[in-house]
């Protein structure tokens, strides 16, 4: 919960205040573990904001994407973010670069109203991209 970026045309604003939210607890891994184990279906792992990568949320986005990656070390992680890979990479943070490495596909940059495009994969405006980080592989198109 909690986003600097406060995009014009967010489809999610409930999610800027950083006060807002509900408290993360030990129920909510277990939730979230029982969502990605639900019904033998294979699934993947999205964090999205608010914005996961913003220094108030990097402590639970790490805790996250580690404890996904040691108990479902198959289940792919897609994290959305306003920041683009290059802001994250000249951040200099060690959980960034961290929460990075453990990440499989990075959707970058800010939502820009006047930019949206609706037949767009996974992000809504067309400066947004859709990066393979496992295999350091940028798609216009996915």
């Amino acid at each position: 919960q909690g986003c600097p970026h406060r995009c014009r045309g967010c489809h999610n604003p409930e999610t800027w205040d950083f006060e807002g939210g509900k408290e993360f607890s030990t129920e909510t891994i277990f939730e979230l573990e029982k969502a990605l184990r639900n019904n033998g279906v294979k699934r993947n792992f999205c964090l999205m904001g608010g914005e996961p990568l913003c220094k108030e949320n990097l402590w639970l986005s790490s805790f996250l994407v580690d404890h996904v990656k040691a108990y479902f070390p198959e289940v792919p992680i897609y994290i959305w973010t306003g920041y683009t890979l290059e802001e994250l990479l000249e951040m200099n943070s060690y959980s960034i670069q961290h929460i990075l490495t453990q990440t499989d596909y990075l959707i970058d940059g800010p939502y820009k109203e006047e930019l949206r495009d609706i037949t767009l994969s996974m992000r809504g405006s067309s400066n947004q991209r859709v990066i393979n980080l496992k295999n350091k592989e940028f798609y216009d198109i996915i």
